[in-house]
């Protein structure tokens, strides 16, 4: 199964943070490392992850992001589709549509992400972590 995973999942997996989702995160970034799930991530979390660790030593910070492009293959959207999501104001968030359209490119069956609610007006089905366990673990 082809998955696409918000950046939202990838930093509970990386951070630990307090999130309900932590430990489904954790398990679904497992699944892919054992390649029993394809995932993919957009080109553009990659910089956000580097933001968001920088208060880690740059050196630990790199790891994370190799260790990332090891386990998750990295997809992106086209010039075009970056100009429609400027004008797509189905999202509210721009970055979410751009990880929509990387989805899209990515020909994934589910966007897995914390924040379902953003996605609303995807065209690529969204799933939080816990459903999507329930999902995966069920096919």
């Amino acid at each position: 199964m082809d998955i696409f995973i918000d950046t939202n999942v990838i930093l509970n997996y990386i951070t630990g943070r307090d999130d309900p989702f932590l430990d489904s995160s954790i398990r679904i970034i497992k699944l892919c490392s054992q390649k029993k799930l394809n995932g993919y991530v957009a080109f553009h979390s990659i910089p956000i992850i580097w933001y968001a660790l920088r208060k880690k030593p740059e050196y630990e910070r790199r790891c994370w992001l190799k260790e990332l492009c090891e386990i998750l293959t990295i997809v992106s959207a086209t010039h075009e589709q970056v100009v429609e999501a400027i004008d797509n104001i189905d999202f509210q968030d721009f970055e979410d549509c751009l990880q929509d359209q990387c989805a899209v490119n990515a020909g994934v069956d589910y966007i897995v992400t914390c924040n379902v609610k953003d996605f609303e007006n995807s065209e690529v089905r969204s799933i939080n972590p816990d459903e999507f366990l329930l999902t995966f673990l069920e096919a």
